[in-house]
């Protein structure tokens, strides 16, 4: 599998060919050179993970292979960085997602943004984000994802701020990069940490109970957590960033500021899925540290929630998918935290999702990018009736909504049913608490639906139509996978101990789940389907939690309060006047000194002869009588 390098190598050649010549081409040829180079890496995935799959196993585990490898910086003789690809179930899985929906996004966006400035550019950027994606989740080493992982953050914000004469689109560009860079300070000292304890950067050697960093660090704790916790938490912190949990969520509702394509690719089934992934990734390692799998739990369990309360009265149908995004990554975030070596059902469920949840979220926003493109806005109350316009949408629309509220036989009704086993394994009160989530999620997620093809049909200053066929066929393609991808029996590829699993249905748990699911969609159907005035009156009567969960809770205020009026104004501004007054006012007097003396001093160099033979004289007479009064 040598040629998997080409995986990583054709996008970044695509990057540099459009991002340096693109301005010399037309539209179509931009798109049809970024769309063939990515239906290149597309196949060649494919074809890695035909033969990954296809080896035979060894004690009944698939091997973990790395088929490039060189040493990039030596610093002694275990620990040094390296550059290289890891094929392992997981890495092979993701490049299957990865390349899939990215190729899909290329084949929409020729439609798309077709027409507008910059779209060699976009193409360029679209390139950058494959490579630095692919780039990190094959990664042998820690320090390399790191390095791609920044990649994909820079990536994401040329992305988000594509529109860059749009202010809204640059600040959301910022407050992305920003947010998830202090997220990233954390993962940095957490691998600093591990990797000065274990003397290794190696996903191999970390995973394989090669180096324990239990018995590395000696036991040693600092403000009472081992330092093994702590260099896992703020790994995780790194994570928490990129998959936008609680607190650290705020950057992906303002990140829909570009164009829905970039939503597909980056926020529903790629970047924001990194921190998952990381998780998983580390897996082994976590399972030594159980106290930082029950803070993954925590986090992601009211990250969970709160999305799901959110995305319920949003107007905006981008931020309605960007708070639903956050509530499903949040779902894999707790599979995995109620997970364990001897339990690693959450695992399998955790990933199994991921899988499932990329198609179908990818087709909600390219769904949604096609309903934007008919009727030029985002806002709920512009649409309504569009099921008539709009069939193919409409259908494709539905498959993904019934897939991710948990519908038989779609596919997320699989994944989600294994989640929440999972979780109820592990504990009825969180088991509960995500079965609720899982009925928000049904309920969201069809009040949107509603919304858009159902209800009062808008006034429209163009009949809406349906998409062209170029945005037409990936919605078509992710439909029919978001119909079969649950029957894929993905236990027996994907486990957290390389061991077949024999995915079955927990009947319990999955008839509680979809009777949650149907109580969900029918409260949808009785408030929204036809116009009328019951989610006025029900908005009305409980006034205070809409308003606050319309506006997010209002964690945005408390985040511009703290930087603004706390840091800002409470601590930069003293310093900034600390730094004026005292320290450049300092420098400023013994400049006006130096300046000063040497103007009143300047005769003593003033060039004449006879001034240095007066002073001469009068300093020979002042000797002379300063000996003749010392003698």
């Amino acid at each position: 599998m040598e040629y998997s390098l080409i995986i990583l190598l054709l996008p970044l050649f695509m990057f540099l060919l459009l991002g340096l010549c693109g301005h010399k081409m037309s539209h179509r040829t931009a798109g049809l050179l970024g769309t063939t180079g990515l239906f290149i890496v597309t196949a060649l995935a494919y074809t890695v993970a035909f033969q990954y799959f296809t080896l035979p196993r060894v004690d009944g585990v698939y091997q973990t292979l790395i088929p490039f490898n060189i040493e990039w910086l030596h610093f002694t003789e275990h620990l040094h960085i390296s550059l290289g690809i890891l094929l392992d179930p997981i890495s092979v899985m993701m490049l299957v997602v990865i390349t899939t929906v990215s190729l899909m996004v290329h084949l929409y966006s020729i439609g798309y943004m077709h027409g507008e400035v910059g779209f060699q550019r976009y193409f360029a950027f679209l390139s950058l984000f494959s490579f630095s994606m692919l780039g990190l989740v094959v990664a042998t080493n820690i320090f390399q994802m790191y390095i791609f992982w920044e990649l994909v953050g820079a990536s994401s914000y040329l992305l988000i701020g594509f529109y860059y004469t749009k202010a809204s689109a640059v600040s959301a560009s910022k407050k992305a990069f920003i947010v998830t860079r202090f997220a990233d300070l954390g993962f940095l000292v957490g691998i600093l940490i591990l990797s000065f304890y274990t003397e290794t950067f190696d996903f191999k050697t970390l995973t394989d109970g090669s180096v324990s960093i239990l018995s590395s660090t000696g036991g040693k704790t600092f403000l009472g957590f081992s330092i093994a916790s702590w260099a896992m938490a703020l790994i995780f912190m790194g994570g928490a960033g990129k998959s936008a949990m609680f607190p650290l969520h705020i950057w992906l509702p303002d990140a829909m500021e570009g164009p829905t394509p970039v939503s597909a690719l980056i926020h529903a089934a790629t970047m924001v899925v990194a921190g998952v992934y990381l998780v998983a990734r580390l897996f082994p390692v976590y399972c030594m540290t159980p106290e930082v799998l029950d803070l993954i739990t925590y986090i992601g369990a009211f990250t969970a929630l709160y999305a799901a309360v959110v995305a319920c009265v949003q107007t905006d149908i981008k931020r309605v998918l960007a708070f639903s995004t956050i509530s499903q990554i949040a779902f894999m975030m707790v599979s995995l935290g109620v997970a364990s070596e001897a339990a690693g059902l959450g695992y399998m469920a955790s990933m199994f999702h991921l899988f499932t949840h990329a198609m179908f979220k990818a087709l909600l926003f390219l769904g949604a990018g096609a309903i934007i493109h008919a009727v030029h806005s985002n806002e709920m109350s512009h649409m309504g009736g569009l099921r008539k316009y709009m069939p193919i949408t409409h259908i494709t629309f539905l498959i993904a909504c019934l897939a991710i509220a948990g519908i038989p036989p779609f596919s997320g009704f699989f994944s989600k049913d294994e989640i929440l086993a999972a979780v109820f394994e592990k504990s009825t009160f969180w088991g509960v608490w995500m079965a609720v989530v899982a009925g928000l999620t049904a309920f969201y997620m069809f009040r949107l639906y509603y919304n858009i093809f159902w209800g009062k049909e808008a006034e429209h200053e163009h009949t809406p139509h349906e998409a062209p066929k170029v945005m037409s066929i990936p919605l078509i393609f992710l439909a029919l996978v978001t119909c079969v991808a649950g029957f894929i029996p993905f236990g027996e590829f994907v486990t957290s101990d390389g061991l077949p699993y024999h995915i079955h249905i927990e009947m319990s748990v999955a008839v509680t789940s979809v009777i949650i699911a149907i109580v969900g969609i029918a409260l949808a159907t009785w408030l929204y389907k036809n116009p009328n005035d019951k989610p006025a009156r029900m908005a009305a009567s409980m006034s205070g939690l809409y308003k606050w969960a319309y506006h997010r809770f209002y964690i945005d205020e408390v985040y511009q309060f703290i930087t603004h009026k706390i840091i800002f104004n409470g601590i930069c501004s003293p310093i900034a006047w600390f730094d004026r007054h005292v320290i450049d006012g300092s420098m400023n007097m013994l400049a006006w000194i130096t300046q000063t003396t040497s103007y009143h001093i300047r005769g003593l160099q003033s060039g004449r002869l006879q001034s240095y033979a007066l002073v001469f004289i009068l300093g020979a007479m002042i000797i002379a009588i300063i000996a003749v009064i010392c003698l």
